[in-house]
């Protein structure tokens, strides 16, 4: 898309408050922005102001928008998005938390729960900032109208109740308990509360609540004016303000710092004057901003499920309307200290964000090795197989330095003995998921490949074919030399990037090596039909050896080594394989 596309599209789109999404042709969201005209704000990507936003609109090829009622409600959807897209051109905090919505499934008989990530054609409501909120809420309408909670699975094929029935939080439609049409009746009203009918639930808690006092019920009467105050207060999230905390405020120092194209934010909690903890988050660095930046996308991705606090400090102004309108909306001070203990603290917050935790930076000084930025996420692979036989591949992932198990992939491979085919087939594979926008990890920063040139090249092929631009390198054994397309490395043994780099690789070499193995396990080979050859004593076999090939060339003495394996096993293994 050129300047001229986004510019004609700017005037098919309304001059309300919403969210926009830059998209490419395979509908991969590149991109996720707030506006308060969606009109004006997409018309200035028509002349973008940096490189890398200049490369998102070319690389785009749709933009879709969502208009919302506030602009409160616009910054938090936007988060929303991020969390759920990770588009590549965002500014993401890396531990991403995602804010609560509300959703009635897409049944005949819907379902009403709080999620993050809703079903496809559901009716969903929100975001919502507060999620004990908007829990209790759910609640509420639950034992007011009798909403189920369950899973398909469990709501299908009953034959009576369960216990939601018996606890008076749903009407049991799963065993005719009450007809479909009635039940549709209780979600409608369900749908009127979240559309802006307060009453349909407050009126009816309020009834309640005064029924249990003139009872004497006064622990039920009290539990029902908690609901009551969270039904009311919900209906005017981002547009009531919170009275003060008073003895009970609490205060977050941030301190922001730009290291290349990472920055690090320090937080500093205190509660009655004291500071009671200390942490630090990275995120990319927003291009050509300063901390105001990174402030502006830290705060409404942080506290997308935490408890706001009382007052919120600062190094910098964030300088963003929408946030400070939402923040003031939920009885929050944001302030810039110039001089005093405030001051004090937030210099605190920035001397935590500058410090590296006493670990030296390897992803840093790999970056300046290289010459190239700063590789926050590096993915491992590497190849395994037994002469050819249970080919398979690992995808591992590290995240400023550290393993990222959620990151972790597998593959079967063509059964082949050719290392370089497989990992040619390795990343051709990982390359066409994310370019299809099948993969819902982030593009990695780089590619680490287990092996020397051979290896490297032929993941490079891979690379070339499929037109996936990320930088890859090799990590070789036996000198543990590393390899780039241009030149070979002969890193200090205690350097800390080349450290890094033998930790993501031997962790690509351990997750390639146990699927290997359970795959090998059961594969039958001539060992089942020995006698005296039960399935431990073959596979710890298969392990100490690797193949049929080596136990069949192994000496008696190295077969007795295996556990399970004694003289007379040994003289069968060799007599009869």
């Amino acid at each position: 898309m050129d300047g001229a596309g986004v510019r004609r599209r700017a005037t098919e789109l309304p001059d309300e408050p919403g969210v926009y999404q830059f998209e490419d042709d395979d509908g991969r969201v590149l991109y996720v922005g707030k506006a308060v005209s969606l009109r004006e704000r997409v018309r200035s990507y028509g002349d973008p102001r940096s490189r890398r936003i200049a490369k998102m609109v070319q690389r785009a090829s749709v933009v879709d928008f969502a208009v919302t009622d506030t602009e409160t409600q616009a910054l938090l959807l936007e988060a929303n998005l991020i969390k759920r897209h990770r588009p590549p051109y965002n500014v993401r905090l890396k531990d991403d938390k995602s804010y609560p919505l509300v959703q009635l499934t897409d049944h005949a008989v819907p379902r009403i729960e709080v999620t993050r990530d809703p079903d496809d054609g559901a009716t969903v409501y929100g975001p919502f900032t507060d999620k004990g909120r908007v829990e209790t809420v759910v609640k509420a309408l639950r034992e007011t109208y009798g909403l189920r909670g369950c899973s398909d699975h469990k709501y299908s094929n009953r034959e009576r109740p369960c216990l939601d029935y018996e606890m008076g939080i749903c009407t049991a439609p799963c065993t005719g308990e009450i007809t479909e049409s009635a039940y549709a009746a209780d979600a409608e009203s369900a749908k009127r509360f979240f559309e802006g009918e307060v009453g349909v639930l407050a009126d009816p808690l309020r009834r309640a609540m005064e029924q249990a006092s003139s009872d004497q019920e006064f622990e039920r009467a009290a539990n029902l004016r908690d609901k009551l105050g969270a039904v009311e207060a919900l209906h005017g999230e981002g547009d009531t303000a919170v009275s003060d905390a008073g003895s009970g405020a609490t205060t977050d120092v941030l301190g922001a710092v730009i290291e290349g194209d990472r920055a690090v934010v320090a937080r500093l909690h205190a509660e009655g004057g004291k500071l009671v903890e200390r942490d630090r988050y990275t995120l990319d660095a927003p291009d050509g901003e300063g901390p105001a930046g990174v402030y502006r996308a830290f705060i409404p991705q942080y506290y997308a499920e935490r408890e706001l606090p009382s007052r919120i400090l600062c190094s910098e102004d964030p300088a963003d309307p929408e946030i400070e309108r939402w923040l003031e909306a939920e009885g929050v001070t944001l302030a810039v200290p110039g001089a005093g203990r405030e001051a004090t603290l937030v210099d605190l917050a920035l001397k935590n964000a500058q410090q590296r935790g006493g670990r030296a930076d390897g992803v840093g000084e790999l970056a300046d090795a290289l010459g190239i930025a700063r590789p926050e996420r590096i993915e491992g692979f590497d190849v395994s197989h037994a002469q050819g036989r249970s080919a398979v591949g690992s995808n591992v992932l590290a995240v400023g330095g550290d393993p990222d198990t959620s990151g972790y992939r597998r593959k079967k491979l063509t059964e082949r003995n050719d290392d370089y085919a497989n990992m040619r087939e390795l990343v051709r594979w990982r390359a066409e998921r994310a370019l299809q926008g099948r993969d819902d990890r982030p593009d990695p920063d780089l590619l680490l490949i287990d092996g020397g040139d051979g290896q490297l090249g032929a993941a490079r092929d891979a690379l070339a074919e499929t037109g996936w631009d990320v930088p890859a390198i090799a990590l070789a054994k036996d000198e543990e030399l590393v390899i780039t397309p241009e030149r070979v490395y002969d890193w200090d043994d205690d350097a800390p990037h080349l450290h890094l780099l033998q930790r993501v690789r031997d962790e690509a070499h351990r997750f390639a090596v146990q699927y290997h193995q359970t795959l090998r396990d059961e594969v039958s080979t001539p060992l089942d039909d020995l006698p005296g050859i039960g399935p431990e004593t073959r596979k710890a076999l298969l392990r100490r050896f690797g193949s049929v090939e080596r136990i069949r060339a192994a000496d008696r003495g190295e077969l007795t080594e295996v556990d399970g394996v004694g003289a007379a096993t040994a003289e069968t293994i060799q007599t009869r394989l």
